[in-house]
């Protein structure tokens, strides 16, 4: 029997917001992984395990859920008056696929500080010749086309990563970094959206899905297309914590249905098969209007804390607890007078929501115009804050016969 030796490969593991990717400098993959197609995507899902059948990649990095089997490519940015370019994959974990076809928004915080602890950026430049402050880093969303700021703290020339700030899905505090989401509506490529932030036109649409029912529908392209549903139309409360939702194959076959349904009516793609192909995007979400209940953690969540209830689907299984791109989707949505978000939170004119989510809650604010002559909505920016920390750092091994 012959074999071949295992290669090394320089790597971080790194949590941003509510999840944890595996980072990588372009300029450090192996030669043939440096360009997008067969070989980087066969790296990455060896990488992080998949495909697994058993579904628990045991023999990867990832952690067998839609928050843990993720990947990032940084390098210097080619963009002008940007500092990083970040590539962001999505790994399946039953499948031999790797989906380009959106952002992290959680790991968006992340990626600043990487740039500066892997020597991508120098944060004393940054800084203007200081050791402490707080480098603002331009970011060149690549997936999508996309600005993101991030504010990352430094201290004594390095990256704070500890601190107070406490966000709720993950255990520990740790310091606070503020993202800026700019033009958050997305420019789907190949899609006839045509960049609109609502690619049907409307902020509520009557989405008739064969086998399952018609509901009202706000499909928005912000931060990462999503689909919103009043969460009693689907006959649920919007206060179910992930089991409630993954244990029901059912309630999964149905979303998935709904997701494609979506999907083809957003233009994103031109026939409901190519759904599968495109698990990343659109998600879907249900929401509702503040109710009190019981976090994942036990911790007592009241209506008087909250504006209103939001529970989102991420690779077919309730999130347990918001992706940072659909925080944005529901910012947006929330500033729009009349959308369904906008509607649960109360209607009428909103700067900024706290939503409830299986994990706790999460405060994002945005910034909303309507043009006087064609009534078209715009969004400037989205902000929220999110944590970010190194959890590990060295190389990962892989076969050198898996790519």
């Amino acid at each position: 029997m012959s074999t071949v030796p295992q290669i090394k490969v320089p790597a971080t593991y790194m949590r941003g917001g509510t999840s944890k990717g595996v980072f990588f400098r372009l300029q450090d993959l192996p030669a043939s992984a440096q360009t997008p197609g067969a070989a980087r995507d066969a790296l990455l899902l060896r990488v992080i395990g998949s495909p697994d059948p058993y579904g628990k990649q045991i023999d990867g990095m990832g952690g067998a859920t839609s928050s843990t089997s993720k990947t990032v490519i940084l390098s210097a940015s080619s963009k002008p008056d940007h500092d990083v370019d970040y590539l962001f994959g999505q790994v399946a974990i039953d499948k031999a696929f790797v989906d380009w076809s959106g952002n992290c928004g959680n790991l968006s915080a992340a990626v600043g500080s990487f740039a500066i602890s892997s020597c991508l950026l120098d944060a004393k430049k940054l800084l203007d010749g200081k050791d402490n402050g707080v480098a603002v880093v331009r970011i060149w969303q690549v997936n999508i086309s996309k600005t993101i700021i991030a504010h990352v703290p430094i201290t004594n020339g390095q990256v704070q990563e500890t601190g107070d700030f406490e966000l709720d899905g993950v255990t520990f505090p740790a310091a606070e970094v503020q993202l800026e989401f700019l033009d958050p509506a997305a420019d789907e490529e190949g899609s006839d959206a045509g960049g609109s932030m609502f690619p049907t036109g409307n902020v509520v649409d009557q989405l008739d899905v064969p086998g399952v029912g018609v509901f009202k529908a706000t499909m928005i392209n912000a931060g990462i297309p999503t689909i919103f549903i009043n969460a009693e139309d689907l006959g649920y409360t919007g206060t179910e914590l992930q089991e409630a939702i993954n244990s029901d194959a059912a309630a999964l076959a149905k979303f998935e249905t709904i997701r494609a349904h979506g999907a083809l009516r957003m233009g994103l793609i031109k026939h409901l098969d190519e759904a599968a192909k495109r698990q990343h995007t659109p998600k879907v979400a249900f929401v509702a209007k503040p109710k009190d209940y019981v976090s994942s953690s036990g911790k007592q969540v009241n209506a008087n804390e909250i504006d209103l209830l939001v529970r989102a689907l991420s690779m077919g299984k309730l999130h347990h607890a918001m992706m940072g791109t659909a925080a944005v989707s529901i910012g947006t949505a929330a500033a729009i007078p009349g959308t369904l978000v906008n509607l649960a939170a109360g209607g009428g004119v909103i700067k900024a929501v706290r939503f409830g989510h299986p994990s706790g809650t999460l405060r994002v604010g945005a910034e909303a115009l309507q043009d006087p002559a064609s009534g078209a909505w715009s969004v400037s920016k989205a902000i929220m804050s999110r944590s970010a920390r190194v959890l590990m750092e060295g190389w990962v091994r892989v076969p050198a016969d898996s790519f």
